[in-house]
């Protein structure tokens, strides 16, 4: 996906949590965080676009902490998120594409970084808000949520933070039905996960089964491996036991 792209994901979910998250009231509670409400939500959020959007901004070289959020109102909060959500948006729009900045994850650039994991990370919590406030969950485009699962995997699970383990090797197929290319193999050890695309072009290899497959439409998918979805929509073939095993560890 290009980098604009990202980036009008992100102005929409953006909105769309905010609509959301007035929607459901300060006190909701967050499905899939029952010890948070949409306050901590709210919160949460406008830290970490505040945060991204320095480093876009000042090109900022070394890790640190998101600013601290000023002691507001509940009725207050919402407007505070919109306010940092379109200030970032502004800040990724007008970046230089050589922008030089610290990232965590591999990436093409530091502005691709940046504006691929703010898309994603608002679209995960946008689905959040939707769901506390008991809406209908506006859809994401395949190649968006094929995106995002590759971004999962090969990213934040390739980390040392990673606690998807197992003593046994095992491995674990990923695959979006409704998006081309959009298939991975998981190798699963006592190691942080090693997630490789799966071509035709690797011939045998793509032809051996994985101990486990986990198929279904790339946004089900995407928001099953995120645990904001339960996966009695997607299609598990092999040993269970693997699937259990990413649902327990996988969080983030």
């Amino acid at each position: 996906m290009e980098i604009t792209e990202f980036v009008e994901s992100l102005r929409l979910d953006g909105s769309l949590l905010a609509d959301a998250a007035e929607e459901a009231g300060p006190d909701a509670r967050i499905p899939a965080c029952p010890e948070w409400q949409i306050r901590d939500l709210v919160t949460h959020t406008g830290r970490v676009h505040r945060w991204a959007a320095d480093f876009v901004t000042q090109g900022l070289q070394q890790p640190g902490p998101p600013p601290e959020a000023p002691d507001l109102a509940d009725d207050d909060l919402v407007a505070w998120l919109r306010e940092g959500h379109h200030h970032l948006v502004l800040a990724l729009h007008s970046a230089p594409q050589d922008l030089t900045a610290w990232t965590f994850l591999p990436a093409p650039s530091p502005l691709a970084f940046w504006a691929r994991r703010q898309a994603h990370e608002t679209s995960v919590h946008r689905v959040d808000a939707q769901q506390a406030a008991g809406a209908s969950l506006t859809p994401l485009p395949s190649a968006f949520a094929a995106d995002g699962i590759d971004e999962l995997l090969t990213g934040f699970h390739g980390r040392d933070r990673s606690r998807v383990r197992t003593d046994v090797p095992r491995t674990l197929r990923v695959r979006a039905t409704n998006a081309p290319g959009a298939d991975w193999t998981v190798h699963l050890s006592d190691a942080p996960p090693h997630t490789v695309r799966t071509t035709a072009d690797d011939g045998a290899d793509a032809a051996k089964p994985a101990d486990c497959t986990v198929e279904g439409p790339a946004e089900e998918l995407y928001l099953a491996l995120w645990n904001r979805l339960p996966w009695d929509a997607l299609t598990i073939t092999g040993e269970e036991t693997v699937a259990r095993l990413w649902q327990e560890r996988s969080g983030i």
